[in-house]
């Protein structure tokens, strides 16, 4: 074996990932996926029922909180390149020194203080804090794919731990929070006098402190083991030279105007289930429990995804996992309210939010080979690639919540009331069936321009691999000029 084959060979025997290294990284992705899914599924409902405040004011949280949150993507994306190498690397400090705060933000969150007025001020204040820190985690965490290794196979295999460790997390994030709402929750109140007589509802505030704790403990625990159990590869980062080319490469502008679209739609689900549960099927004493299902049904569904993009690709996997919902919806729109059938439409909607979970992440690594290819001398722009994502895919997340919450309030929305008027049933049926229907359907008319197949893909991964072994012959070209001069 010759010095130039064993070099190559080495090289892509440090590319391996062990099992340990990708489960230590998968891990880091739970304390993103608890708590995002614990905030879109329950603080609308515990912004309106447990702290009562105003349809109007709620929405003015939930949407300024996440459009500060998009701002700050970009923002975080500049920064983390722009930041020094340390021996740690150069994302996972981030990760570590952002993680106290953020804990300590996201307890805030769901604690009702004890004054009236002030009230928004507190929720907004403390829900813009701790998007912002966990921002500070999740980018860096998010362009860690590129840093782990270069090996094609190794990023898509670490990507499948990654997002089934984090449908796990939003069992978690689902059954602790959906106990904390459901303890909180209190009666309904039949009208508007009783909810002006009954004032603040009553709970356990000692238990819902006690059971918030354990999703801080859980965030804390992950981000050590990811910094301890991964291990950065260095690699040249740059910001103004390559913001242009980034935001320019036509693959990469195209999958995120698809997955802003399926995102928009499936998050629209997702803000305004619970309450659909509640007033619209009327099973307000089984809304968590039939969340808790759709989680279920996602983890147990990313495997068969992974195996499915692996055997047919993943464009085509994005259309099946994403149309698959539909039917069930339309069901769920269609047949008069029964427990049996909404508990099979979550189970199918899981299986769909499966699909939507695994695959935006699985194909962004593509898009960032296809733009190395194409700029070999550009280096180093990893992070603005998965910033601009998560901007774009927040952005989205806060314009449906803060679209959703006013709907409400323009539809009459009865704070704990047991019943609402048939606009809001009207409303929220059209937000849970109608208005995610016709965004998923948009964003696959945009994929069908993605220019990134199989072939492709493969493509590109053979020309970045012969680019990796001439930088190996230039390495070794200047080892031996050394060792002669």
């Amino acid at each position: 074996m010759d010095t130039h084959t064993l070099l190559v060979f080495c090289k892509r025997g440090r590319n391996k990932l062990s099992i340990c290294n990708k489960l230590c990284y998968a891990v880091g992705g739970a304390p993103y996926q608890i708590t995002g899914c614990a905030l879109g599924f329950f603080l609308q409902i515990y912004l309106l029922d447990v702290a009562q405040l105003d349809p109007f004011y709620a929405s003015i949280i939930l949407f300024g909180g996440r459009a500060w949150d998009a701002v700050t993507d970009p923002t975080v994306g500049f920064l983390v390149s722009r930041s020094p190498w340390t021996r740690y690397g150069r994302m996972l400090p981030w990760i570590l020194l952002s993680t106290p705060l953020a804990v300590l933000a996201y307890f805030l969150i769901w604690y009702v203080p004890p004054f009236e007025n002030g009230k928004v001020i507190w929720y907004l204040f403390f829900y813009c804090l701790f998007q912002s820190l966990q921002t500070c985690f999740h980018v860096p965490y998010s362009a860690l794919t590129m840093f782990i290794t270069s090996d094609q196979k190794e990023r898509d295999s670490a990507t499948a731990y990654r997002m089934t460790v984090e449908v796990l997390g939003t069992v978690l994030g689902t059954a602790i929070q959906g106990q904390i709402v459901g303890m909180a929750n209190a009666p309904c109140l039949k009208g508007p006098s009783d909810i002006l007589a009954e004032g603040n509802s009553s709970y356990n505030s000692t238990e819902k402190t006690q059971i918030n704790g354990i999703i801080c403990v859980i965030y804390i625990l992950c981000a050590i083991v990811l910094f301890f159990g991964v291990k950065e590869q260095k690699e040249p980062m740059s910001f103004f030279q390559g913001i242009r080319l980034v935001m320019g490469h036509g693959p990469y502008a195209k999958l995120v105007m698809v997955f802003l679209f399926t995102s928009l739609g499936f998050m629209l689900l997702e803000g305004n289930f619970a309450l659909f549960c509640s007033y619209t099927l009327g099973f307000r004493n089984d809304f968590q429990n039939i969340l808790l299902v759709i989680m279920l049904s996602a983890t147990l569904a990313i495997p068969f995804w992974q195996w499915f993009l692996s055997r047919f690709g993943k464009k085509t996997a994005v259309y099946i996992g994403s149309l698959s919902v539909i039917p069930f919806l339309v069901l769920v729109a269609c047949v008069k309210s029964n427990l049996i059938v909404t508990y099979i439409v979550a189970f199918a909607a899981g299986v769909s939010v499966a699909a939507a979970f695994l695959l935006p992440w699985s194909m962004l690594p593509d898009v960032v080979d296809d733009f190395q290819v194409h700029n070999p001398d550009s280096t180093g722009h990893e992070a603005l690639f998965y910033s601009f994502y998560v901007f774009f895919t927040k952005f989205a997340s806060g314009v449906s919540l803060g679209i959703s919450t006013l709907s409400l309030d323009f539809a009459g929305y009865l704070t704990r009331g047991c019943s609402q008027p048939h606009t809001v049933d009207l409303t929220l049926k059209i937000l849970v069936t109608a208005a995610p229907i016709v965004l998923i359907l948009i964003g696959l008319c945009i994929l069908y321009t993605y220019p990134i197949n199989e072939e492709k893909r493969q493509g590109n991964r053979k020309l970045l691999q012969e680019q990796r072994d001439n930088e190996s012959d230039s390495d070794t070209d200047s080892t031996e000029l050394a060792n002669v001069v």
